[in-house]
């Protein structure tokens, strides 16, 4: 229980650090163009929306940089085995990669809406500031640059009143043009990774999700036209904001108000990208590179409760227990890769993992493999496999404790079969080089029929501890959670008639 709460207790604080983060960027960059005399005329033309719209473009450089790190499982695997990289207990916050890669994606769609509201209200500033504000400072602001010699603040350029103004600038400038095609793409990217598309449509879930290049091709661009610009400071050592606002009528003739510079500021996104999109990168590579290596599947196996094993081989395969992999059957589709934990050991010659029927794609490798037919399969005939992986998870360190606890629920139950695999292949080997000296385990099944395919390997460890007059070694509970009226007086007869035998 100790540990436990140290971990929660380190997944709140990962939490709170990237949140202080978060806020802290936000905090910096609204200052930033809220308070410096440099964007003072920049704040006359487009008021408090100028700092509501950069802020949260601080805070979406700085997601977007963390956004693909979950995402790089060889890189986390590597990470997670790499005892030098940090403590155990930091290593295994590496396990909720997914969890974290969902809010920061939500944390860019809350800082893309925010910075996308922004802008609406600048460039319908701007584009007034050309057509209707005659007379105002943000008028003489807006003329600035259409004059040999001037520079502009105002990047609109042409007199088109709106909303036809505001549609211009969205769909010709190329910050506009681009931030409408990165917001779409972000909007299908979060709505197709809702859990019913994902798991009911899992093509437009992949396809959409794939847009992400197209994201992050155009959130590198977004900022090359430079429309954020700010006084020079050449041109702050010669006019003063402060004292030459109120004389703008006379900007150019006379000597302590000359006509304000202004420059845009440069592109800084890709500085914050680039690295993770290289790491990405050669991600992809690896992945490619290992799914491409020869799988053999050696043996299929029919197990009850609509389950399925496959033993394979690779070449130069290597597992840890609780790894798991990705799967991809080109049979079935050349697109879905599915993620199964191995029920192996790293003793065993093979590696394997077990399919429960639960959907289509499921369905289709069954089939594929003639699971659905009574007569003996030739090896030539199965289907082609593809793996990737495999990768770390919490259960590599269950040898590192004297005492572990196991709880799985259903076909949740595989990765402990790897572990009690393990662990007897250890007893039968070398019992006394073995730190763990008692494990706890829970299952919850729905009904009787998934106790029978882990029956056997539940069988096989307490004879061998019992062999070795270890019986208290493990300790096993089983719970059933559904059952009919017909089960209930099974049970209670049988264990009448065992009562009386005693």
């Amino acid at each position: 229980m100790g540990n436990w709460v140290v971990n929660e207790g380190l997944s709140i604080l990962v939490i709170l650090v990237w949140l202080g983060l978060n806020a802290f960027l936000f905090w910096w960059y609204y200052r930033v163009y809220d308070v410096p005399v440099k964007y003072h005329y920049s704040r006359k033309l487009l008021g408090s929306a100028l700092a509501w719209a950069r802020a949260p473009a601080a805070c979406l450089n700085f997601n977007c940089l963390l956004i693909l790190l979950p995402v790089c499982r060889n890189l986390l695997s590597f990470l997670r085995g790499s005892s030098a990289c940090c403590s155990t207990r930091i290593r295994r916050q590496l396990d909720r990669n997914l969890t974290f890669h969902k809010m920061v994606a939500w944390m860019i769609a809350l800082h893309t809406a925010i910075h996308t509201i922004a802008h609406l209200f600048n460039v319908e500033r701007c584009v007034d500031g050309r057509v209707e504000a005659k007379g105002t400072i943000q008028a003489a602001l807006s003329d600035l640059g259409d004059k040999t010699g001037e520079t502009y603040l105002n990047f609109v350029r042409k007199k088109i009143p709106n909303p036809e103004g505001g549609l211009y600038v969205a769909f010709t400038y190329l910050a506009g043009l681009s931030g409408v095609i990165i917001t779409l793409a972000l909007i299908l990217i979060i709505t197709s990774s809702t859990k019913t598309i994902r798991r009911s449509y899992f093509e437009v879930f992949w396809y959409t999700h794939h847009l992400f290049v197209v994201f992050f091709i155009g959130l590198v661009i977004h900022g090359a036209g430079r429309i954020v610009r700010g006084q020079t400071d050449e041109s702050l050592k010669e006019h003063n904001p402060h004292t030459c606002e109120k004389n703008f009528t006379q900007w150019g003739k006379i000597s302590s108000c000359p006509i304000p510079q202004f420059a845009g500021n440069p592109p800084m996104t890709w500085k914050w990208v680039v690295v993770p999109m290289i790491l990405y990168f050669f991600e992809r590579l690896v992945r490619f590179w290992r799914s491409q290596q020869k799988v053999v599947i050696t043996k299929v196996v029919n197990h009850p409760f609509k389950t399925f094993e496959l033993q394979m081989m690779k070449k130069g395969f290597k597992m840890e227990v609780g790894q798991y992999i990705f799967v991809q059957c080109p049979t079935v589709s050349h697109l879905e890769w599915h993620p199964f934990t191995l029920t192996s050991a790293p003793e065993e010659d093979y590696f394997s993992i077990h399919i429960r029927i639960v959907g289509d794609w499921t369905e289709g490798v069954f089939n594929a493999c003639g699971c659905d037919k009574q007569e003996f399969q030739e090896a030539w005939k199965l289907p082609k496999i593809l793996v990737d992986g495999p990768f770390g998870t919490a259960s590599e360190d269950v040898f590192s404790y004297e005492t572990v606890m196991l709880v799985g629920a259903g076909i949740g139950v595989t990765p402990f079969a790897s572990v009690l695999k393990s662990v007897w292949y250890k007893y039968c080997n070398d019992a006394t080089s073995l730190r763990l000296k008692k494990i706890y385990f829970y299952w919850l099944c729905r009904d009787t029929h998934a106790f029978e395919w882990f029956a056997d390997l539940l069988q096989s460890l307490e004879n061998q501890m019992q062999e070795r007059d270890n019986a208290q070694f493990l300790s096993y509970n089983i719970y059933l959670t559904g059952w009919d009226e017909s089960q209930a007086t099974h049970f209670t007869v049988h264990h009448d008639e065992e009562q009386r035998c005693d």
